[in-house]
């Protein structure tokens, strides 16, 4: 994975951070969360329930499955209240305008939704963890969110999720990625990313 990063050092003010990137490695804990009453995960199948909850019409529920795209609902007491998915060769990060492969055993999850009146019941880290529990043969998963978005990023380490490092945006252009923990992981995400690591330094004397 870091034969092709590239690694740049630069001073604290050169990157912006816009979002951070989470990974989960098969072996890694996976914490134990109680059971909700009523809670039943399963990829998704029937294609009117997950496009009332995803907010995407059936085409393009259709598209993004024929695109390798694995959707996942989530059902309380037998109504559809959250949804995301899981991308097995391609993904892509709008907001950043990346798009990249998938590597063979990795997953990429996007695109989650839980409606308004299920929101903090812990639903959200359950389907990721039930994501990781049903894809046997992936070793690697990935996922990440917006800077500011603190709801999302509980929900993620509930589920057992590490994060690896901030993604910023340079000031000359491009997109780089901060990283944080453990160098082996920061290395993949960056090769994963097809961006470059950066290695902020201290430009303080003495």
């Amino acid at each position: 994975d870091t034969a092709t990063t590239e690694i740049y050092t630069l001073s604290l003010h050169d990157a912006l951070p816009i979002g951070r990137l989470y990974t989960w490695w098969r072996g890694d804990p996976l914490p134990g969360l109680p059971r909700v009453p009523g809670l039943v995960i399963e990829p998704a199948t029937d294609l009117a329930a997950l496009a009332a909850v995803a907010g995407h019409s059936p085409a393009v529920l259709q598209t993004r499955m024929a695109e390798g795209h694995t959707p996942y609902l989530a059902w309380l007491d037998g109504t559809p209240v959250a949804s995301g998915w899981l991308a097995t060769r391609e993904a892509a990060i709008g907001e950043l305008g990346l798009a990249f492969a998938l590597p063979p055993g990795n997953r990429y999850l996007w695109d989650f939704v839980t409606l308004p009146p299920w929101r903090g019941r812990g639903i959200y880290p359950r389907i990721l963890q039930d994501m990781m529990r049903r894809e046997t043969s992936a070793q690697r998963f990935w996922v990440g969110h917006d800077l500011d978005n603190v709801a999302s990023a509980r929900g993620i380490l509930k589920a057992g999720f590490v994060a690896v490092g901030e993604v910023g945006r340079l000031r000359g252009g491009g997109l780089g990625l901060v990283p944080r923990g453990q160098v082996e992981r920061g290395a993949a995400a960056a090769a994963l990313l097809g961006i470059p690591i950066l290695q902020r330094t201290d430009t303080r004397s003495g």
